[in-house]
């Protein structure tokens, strides 16, 4: 039962001392990437948004920039 203690005592500080401290480490480094890859400018940039003729279309007639007749005709002539 004597060589049972020194065990035991290493074990508890392991899994309360190496082995939490590594589990919150780890969590901060994680945490730490993915808000940076978040962030606007981080490491990572997002995929580029390319618009289509037809998304730029619909556009411009919701700002008022191109009347109904002439959205209707270039929506024809798109398809």
């Amino acid at each position: 039962m004597f060589w049972f203690w020194p065990w035991h005592g290493f074990l508890l500080w392991w899994l309360f001392g190496r082995g939490i401290t590594t589990i919150i480490l780890l969590v901060l480094v994680i945490w730490a990437v993915t808000s940076w890859r978040r962030a606007p400018g981080g490491f990572i940039p997002g995929p580029p948004r390319s618009s289509s003729a037809r998304d730029i279309l619909e556009e411009r007639y919701a700002k008022g920039e191109i009347q109904r007749d002439e959205y209707l005709q270039k929506k024809q002539d798109l398809n």
